[in-house]
């Protein structure tokens, strides 16, 4: 069975250059980096292994709501410069990388659920919880950084609602580190009641009548947001790739 290894390329190499003090000292991160990569080939033992880096384009989601992802901190400049270098580097070495137009989330998501329905496995590296909207028994999400996976039932325990309903929780409570609004005064809590009484968003405002009427004028003021928000922390798995899952076997060499 194929097993492919997708690394979230700038979570990777932010976190990595992030334990250096000096944010302009780039130095060694190369090889820094390389060593990650192959830490993780030696633990996962994929057949196939990539690297995918945002662009960039404004992403769709951007475009769709302004003040996503507002208040990043922006890449320092001296890692923004050094990364046409480091992708060259890793590719020379086996790995090699696919640019997204803008977000890579998309892209990673769509290589994952590719790889399933052609009954292969998929291992997503990365520190980031909205991809555990894809996990099933052969997608698995990997934090380098803590060396264990990222499970459904951490997820569950975490936001206190089942795996079908992680989208339609974060439509109501909003993702404060991306920005996602949510709706106005429903918070987590909340969010996980209305889920545990009525099981779905859609079922949430099909049953307005039966809630009381403070929160029920929440959720009818709010309802253009909670759509907006469902669209937002939804991962698109089918987007076009004009690229060949040969391109990324791994190699002796990259083994090495």
């Amino acid at each position: 069975m194929n097993r492919f290894l997708i690394i979230d390329g700038l979570n990777l190499v932010r976190r990595i250059h992030a334990a250096q003090p000096n944010e302009s000292d780039v130095n060694g991160l190369a090889e820094r980096v390389t060593s990650a990569c192959r830490k993780l080939l030696g633990k996962h033992k994929p057949s196939h292994v990539t690297l995918v880096w945002d662009g960039d384009a404004i992403s769709w989601r951007k475009q769709l709501y302004e003040d996503y992802k507002k208040g990043r901190k922006p890449m320092p400049e001296a890692l923004s410069q050094t990364l046409p270098a480091l992708k060259q580097h890793l590719a020379e070495r086996g790995f090699h990388s696919i640019d997204a137009v803008a977000e890579a989330d998309d892209v990673i998501a769509t290589l994952a659920s590719k790889m399933v329905k052609a009954n292969g496995e998929a291992i997503i590296v990365s520190t980031d919880k909205g991809f555990t909207q894809l996990l099933s028994p052969n997608i698995q999400l990997w934090d380098h950084f803590n060396q264990q996976a990222i499970t459904i039932e951490d997820r569950e325990h975490q936001l206190g609602v089942d795996r079908s309903q992680f989208i339609d929780f974060l439509a109501m409570a909003g993702d404060s580190g991306n920005k996602i609004p949510g709706i106005p005064g429903i918070g987590p809590k909340s969010a996980c009641e209305l889920l545990k009484t009525f099981r779905t968003l859609a079922n949430v405002y099909a049953s307005l009548d039966k809630i009381g009427a403070k929160q029920a004028k929440k959720l009818e003021e709010g309802r253009a947001l909670a759509r907006l928000s469902y669209k937002l922390v939804q991962l698109q798995t089918d987007i076009p790739l004009n690229t060949r899952l040969a391109n990324f076997r791994v190699a002796q060499t990259t083994k090495a």
